[in-house]
Formats: C-alpha cells, sequence, structure tokens
C-alpha cells in the first residue's frame, strides 16, 4: 500500500479549539506566515527521509487566519523536489477555476519535469468565495445565498479548463473554442500570419497522474468517466464504502475493463498517535475542534452521516467522538489503535492507495514532525 502525506499547511497557534477566538478575528503577521512556509517545507523533506510515497501540499488564498498559507503549491512543490530525492508531490488541490488554465498547465509541466517525473497534478473547483471571486471564479458554500447559479459557473469554468489543461500537456498544438476559453482567440497576428494554434512549453517529459476530490455525485461520476483518479475524505465510512463501489461501476461501464482494487481511488484520514488512547484524544482534541470551526461553514459536514443516516445537514460541528467512533474519518489512538483502523479500510476497500492527515490546524511543526516519525515507525509496520 502507497502511503502519503497531506498538511494544510497553516500557522502554529497557541488558543487552537473551540469557542473563542473566531478564526477571522485572528490575523498573523508575515513572519508567522513566512515561517510556517518554512516549516512545510521541512515536513516534505522528512517524509521523502521516512519514506512515505507522496506529499501533499494544498493552494489557497488570502488566509490571514493562518489556516492555509501556501497560495501556490506547483511553485512550493518546485523548490521541495530539489530539496528531496524520492518522494511524490501533489497539490490536494490546486483550485483550476482560480487559474488560467495555460498558466496551471505551464506550472505543472515545469514541476513534472524538474522532479524528473515526482508530480501529481490534483485538482479541485474550490471551498472558498472569498479566493473564489477574488480570483475569477464563483463557489458554491454554505454561507453563499447564490450557492447553485455559483456552483454552476464554477463547474463550468473548470470542465473547459481541463479540456484545455489536458490538450495543452498530451499535444504538440492545440486549439480550443469554449463558451468560456477561447485558445487562440481570433485574430493574432503574428510574423506575418495568423495564430490557429498554441504549443504550450515546456511540455511533461514523463507520464502524470490527475487526481480530484469526490464531494458530490456529480464529481463523482465525473472523474470515474475522464479516467481520473478519485480522493475521498471525511465520509462516513459507509458512504465512503458506496462511492468508492460506484466510482469502479461506473469506470467500468464507461472504459469497459474492471479496476483493479483499490486502483484510481485513494482515501484521506486524519490521525494522531500517542501511547495510548487516552493521550492522543488530548493531544488532538483542540486540533479537530479548530477544524471544524474553520471549515464547518463551507458545508464539509455533508459527507458525515447524521442520526437519520442520511448525510448531516451543512453547518454541523461534530464532537471528536463522532468522527473518531461512528462517522470513522479520525484514527486517533496508541499505533495499535490507529494500525487497526487502517487495517478495517485496507480490508473493506481493497486499499491500494492512503494519504494520512496528521498535522490539525494551529499544530506545532515540532509535534507534526513527531506524528510522521510515529506514523512511520511505529504504524506502518503494524499495516503492511
Amino acid at each position: 500500500m502507497k502511503t502519503g502525506i497531506f498538511l494544510f499547511g497553516g500557522v502554529e497557534m497557541t488558543d487552537a479549539g473551540a469557542g473563542a477566538p473566531a478564526p477571522t478575528d485572528r490575523r498573523f503577521d508575515n513572519a508567522a506566515i513566512w515561517h510556517a512556509t518554512e516549516r512545510i517545507l521541512d515536513m516534505g523533506v522528512v517524509a521523502d527521509r521516512l519514506g512515505f510515497d507522496s506529499f501533499w501540499l494544498t493552494e489557497h488564498h488570502f488566509q490571514y487566519e493562518g489556516y492555509e498559507v501556501i497560495p501556490n503549491g506547483l511553485l512550493t512543490g518546485a523548490i521541495l523536489a530539489e530539496r528531496t530525492e524520492r518522494i511524490r508531490i501533489g497539490m490536494a488541490f490546486n483550485i483550476v477555476p482560480q487559474w488560467h488554465p495555460l498558466k496551471l498547465a505551464e506550472d505543472f509541466a515545469t514541476l513534472h519535469n524538474i522532479s524528473g517525473g515526482r508530480a501529481i497534478l490534483g485538482v479541485g473547483r474550490g471551498t472558498v468565495p472569498r479566493e473564489a471571486e477574488t480570483l475569477g471564479t464563483k463557489i458554491g458554500s454554505f454561507d453563499n445565498p447564490d450557492a447553485k447559479a455559483a456552483d454552476d459557473l464554477n463547474r463550468q469554468m473548470f470542465d473547459e479548463a481541463m479540456q484545455v489543461i489536458r490538450l495543452a500537456l498530451d499535444h504538440d498544438s492545440f486549439s480550443f473554442h469554449g463558451d468560456v476559453y477561447d485558445f487562440p482567440p481570433a485574430g493574432i497576428p503574428d510574423r506575418g500570419g495568423w495564430v490557429e494554434e498554441l504549443s504550450l512549453v515546456p511540455r511533461p517529459l514523463y507520464p502524470y497522474e490527475i487526481w480530484q476530490a469526490i464531494t458530490s455525485p456529480p464529481t463523482l461520476e465525473q472523474v470515474a468517466t475522464s479516467g481520473w483518479g478519485g480522493v475521498f475524505w471525511n465520509n462516513h465510512h459507509s458512504f465512503t464504502k458506496m462511492r468508492w463501489e460506484q466510482f469502479a461501476e461506473i469506470y467500468e461501464a464507461t472504459h469497459g475493463t474492471p479496476l483493479d482494487p483499490g486502483a484510481k481511488r485513494t482515501l484521506v484520514l486524519s490521525t494522531c498517535v500517542d501511547d495510548t488512547r487516552e493521550g492522543a484524544i488530548n493531544s488532538v482534541r483542540a486540533g479537530h475542534d479548530e477544524f471544524w470551526k474553520f471549515l464547518g461553514p463551507y458545508g464539509w459536514s455533508k459527507g458525515y452521516m447524521g442520526n437519520d443516516g442520511r448525510p448531516s445537514p451543512p453547518g454541523l460541528i461534530p464532537t471528536l467522538e463522532d468522527s473518531m467512533d461512528r462517522q470513522r474519518t479520525w484514527a486517533v489512538g496508541s499505533p495499535d489503535d490507529v494500525a487497526e483502523i487502517i487495517g478495517i479500510y485496507r480490508e473493506e476497500l481493497d486499499l491500494d492507495q492512503l494519504i494520512l492527515f496528521p498535522a490539525m490546524p494551529g499544530d506545532s511543526y515540532d509535534k507534526v514532525e513527531e506524528q510522521l516519525h510515529r506514523i512511520a515507525e511505529d504504524v506502518l509496520p503494524k499495516v503492511q
């Protein structure tokens, strides 16, 4: 089983947890934000040395609250590529509608080539209206009253942008004329002629993979139909299994061949390891509650199961015990406890690829480094 590490990449906090302060009441200075950036790179180097298969960054903008301070994972990933030897570098996720699609394609190809083929093209549609609307798109969310119209526009932009990106990465020359994007625009003069096609420079020298988060039934169908990999996170374990199997069914119906067990799908599992279950619970509770204080308003709870057996309504703020015991989205406890949860998922899903999320919002990077060692040295040997 291939195992990766995913970090939000946030600022260290002394007041993480439920209650005050409100996320938007925090404001970190530039020095604290840059310190976090340097420490995120350090964690990538540690993950490489410990033998993890992949290290995933995320893209977010304008987050003065200190939750996610990497605006360009491709640029940061290029720095990490120069400091590491073998670990693959992924984006969870590049927010495609917030990019010019050809700039995203150029930057990804540069990272992929300079890393010797170690880049993973992770793509998503976004979560935060503050970012989306500032950078040229819209996004549906719990606190966005125009969610349906915003989501429709975002999905249209994403779909066309991905067509452009694939054309640009995979062909010597290309053109695309859609409702949103027009490449090249008509009437561009060039050395006595007219521009009819474009050529991306550089293009990937190595095969590459595309992975997208599975957050809704339309996205599940789109990803499986497109032949990309699907990333499953923060879903009640029964929802995960159901959607995991639906993905395989849609893939086989579309492509005519069955998926190998666990292929084209990866699970993200939040973790905290300590000597005892009680110690791990005490260690992670504040970070868990801060995680949900941050993300609950964006509708992340829709992956959890409510008391009626249906998806929870947006805005739910769960307890740690609910996340651990009922939803089984967090593996918290001793090395044996965490290995047991991973083993259950491995058996239920024929799990071939796993991404672990061992750093909660606010955690110190000394703690994150300790968690990386505990996972690599104490947990994974019990699973393999």
